[in-house]
């Protein structure tokens, strides 16, 4: 089942499920802002031509007028310089080197959301909410994400002095670079026997750390967990090769998701083997509307197949497939939407996500808080064990039924 998560298909062409809006430093240009040459716009031509996910028309398309094609392609399609490409591959191993920061754009600049566990941001006091304001002299009032990214990137010093606005008050501290490990699975057991893990994103270990972590938890309770819960809220996707895995664990057989595009390898299909890591116990998964790609894959597979009650809010509906195409000697890539993706059942998540069995309001998810939980605090645990007590049945009978069908 396991397989690289990057791998050769045809042509140098890796196919790969993008992770996308976990770290600065996988921040991407457009295309159009790039200086191409003309044999690198020819390459990239060639490849929109034949691997693109929609037939564009191209013969008409110079060098003075490339600009325009690329507003027709979507907005996961970018050209990766070998710095963006490196922190994409480090990202996908579960680590890279940087310092520790999500972030957004907003109009009028670049805020911090949160901080990764162990890194220096979190060690140097950067907090959810803090506006960037300088990096070393320069001042980053009203760049974007980009531009931001370019200067951290660029800058000289492995020590760096981050300025920041905190309750309209600026603070600035120093911060080094390290290389990061992207811890994508935690887990809690409840009460009652049942397990709860939260799966913040899918890279190439992630398969391997949420199978340990059922064990973990089976050896702790001192027998079979009676239930288990996946926490996939916020989670923003990964590896398509870690949610089929993933997937694959919980699955006694059946379809996982299948592939659509316009080259032959674009379409597949991706089916479980035998074998149910918690020999049928009943499952919750949690999902919200920033749980994208991958964690829609794995939802709509666990939904699809009646193996788990899919509880939260609609997810977020990112249903395409990206490959990355090396360009040039492949220090640079094209990162190229070349498939959508389909749930068992045949649905297309693009734009519309995976609609769950039982909604939840904003506000009972917002009481349902994520590191609350993971930190053990009485009262959010006491609530969410509550709020999902009555569900447990529904997930029992969803897998008997299923059960008498087969």
């Amino acid at each position: 089942m396991m397989t690289p998560c990057v791998q050769p298909i045809k042509d140098r062409l890796w196919h790969w499920l993008f992770l996308f809006g976990l770290v600065l430093s996988l921040v991407c240009l457009p295309l159009s802002a790039r200086q191409l040459s003309s044999e690198q716009i020819d390459e990239i031509l060639y490849h929109i031509h034949t691997y693109y996910v929609e037939d564009l028309p191209l013969s008409h398309v110079r060098k003075d007028n490339f600009g325009e094609l690329l507003t027709q392609l979507d907005d996961y399609s970018k050209y990766l310089d070998e710095h963006e490409l490196e922190a994409l591959f480090s990202a996908a191993n579960g680590r890279y080197t940087g310092l520790g920061i999500e972030v957004e754009e907003v109009e009028d600049g670049v805020v911090i959301v949160d901080t990764l566990p162990g890194s220096p941001a979190e060690a140097a006091g950067i907090e959810g909410g803090d506006k960037l304001v300088a990096i070393n002299t320069h001042d980053v009032k009203r760049k974007t994400i980009a531009e931001v990214s370019k200067l951290l990137r660029e800058a000289q010093f492995s020590t760096i002095q981050l300025t920041v606005e905190r309750a309209n008050a600026e603070v600035t501290l120093a911060l080094r670079r390290q290389q990061i490990t992207l811890r994508s699975v935690s887990s809690q057991l409840l009460p009652g026997g049942i397990g709860y893990v939260l799966l913040s994103s899918f890279n190439n270990h992630s398969y391997h750390d949420i199978a340990r972590h059922i064990s973990m938890l089976n050896s702790h309770l001192g027998q079979p967990l009676k239930g288990l819960i996946i926490d996939l809220r916020d989670n923003p996707g990964g590896t398509l090769n870690s949610a089929v895995a993933i997937s694959d664990l919980f699955l006694q057989g059946g379809t996982i998701v299948s592939t659509r595009g316009r080259f032959y390898d674009a379409n597949q299909r991706f089916f479980a083997a035998q074998g149910d890591i918690l020999n049928g116990a009943p499952m919750l998964v949690l999902i919200n509307e920033q749980s994208a790609s991958a964690a829609e894959i794995l939802a709509g597979a666990l939904q699809d197949n009646s193996r788990a009650l899919i509880l939260g809010n609609r997810s977020y509906g990112k249903g395409s497939v990206q490959s990355l195409i090396p360009i040039g000697n492949g220090t640079t890539a094209l990162k190229l939407t070349t498939a959508r993706y389909f749930t068992p059942s045949g649905q297309s998540i693009e734009g519309t996500g995976i609609q769950p069995d039982v909604v939840f309001s904003k506000q009972v998810l917002l009481e349902l808080d994520k590191d609350a939980i993971m930190a053990g605090e009485k009262k959010v645990r006491k609530t969410f064990i509550a709020n999902l007590d009555k569900h447990w049945q529904k997930a029992e009978k969803l897998l008997q039924n299923h059960n008498l069908q087969q």
